[in-house]
């Protein structure tokens, strides 16, 4: 959602060389969450022009229905709102079983104790840290007491499953968000794109506040 859209072809260049895990791709319908993003036409096409794995993050009503829209990679994270599926067991099965790895996103409202019995089919959980939909949303928060929670009941279950959080991620949280147990940081306007720095002197402060954490 951050991105150039005027340049970004010269950004993704940028974002390779300074060694992101994922790039982290919004796609939102403008149903379940407000304002509408890119489709999957122009999504496919940045996949042909990076080398980056991507982390799909779907924001919509009945996410199934397109699947098989995007070329995804079965080194990628594909991720669904356990909010918008009627059956989210299944979509999260048949995403791990066809696509690549899944995940689940949790709005800031949702409480955790939702996920207790699909835990093991995951291999990502993305807490919202904002309501899903326009950027630079205040955050939530309470949200870091449930980043809290949910590490330790990985921890206590012996499960592997990433945490990542989402939304407002900016330099003076980011220590805390580190402290509480997330393992991922999805990076907006408040931490990589920012007005006065270039990419590259934004993840060097990025990495300063996540050794802060640490």
């Amino acid at each position: 959602m951050c991105v150039d859209w005027l340049n970004v072809r010269l950004q993704l260049k940028e974002l390779e060389a300074v060694s992101l895990d994922y790039l982290h791709i919004d796609i939102i319908d403008g149903n379940f969450a407000p304002d509408f993003t890119v489709g999957s036409s122009i999504i496919n096409t940045v996949r042909k022009n990076t080398k980056l794995p991507f982390d799909f993050h779907l924001m919509m009503e009945e996410p199934s229905r397109l699947f098989n829209s995007f070329q995804v990679d079965d080194t990628d994270y594909f991720t669904i709102h356990q909010e918008t599926s009627r059956n989210l067991h299944r979509d999260l099965v048949s995403v791990k079983k066809n696509i690549s790895r899944v995940g689940v996103a949790l709005c800031p409202g949702t409480p955790i104790d939702s996920l207790e019995y699909i835990l093991e089919d995951v291999d990502l959980i993305i807490l919202m840290t904002v309501n899903p939909g326009y950027v630079a949303k205040p955050l939530v928060s309470q949200v870091l007491k449930k980043v809290q929670k949910l590490r330790k009941v990985l921890d206590e279950q012996g499960l592997s499953i990433k945490i990542s959080v989402d939304g407002n991620v900016n330099l003076e949280n980011i220590p805390e968000m580190v402290s509480a147990g997330a393992d991922f940081l999805v990076l907006g306007e408040g931490g990589l794109f920012r007005e006065n720095e270039s990419i590259s002197e934004s993840m060097d402060l990025i990495h300063e506040a996540i050794d802060k954490g640490l």
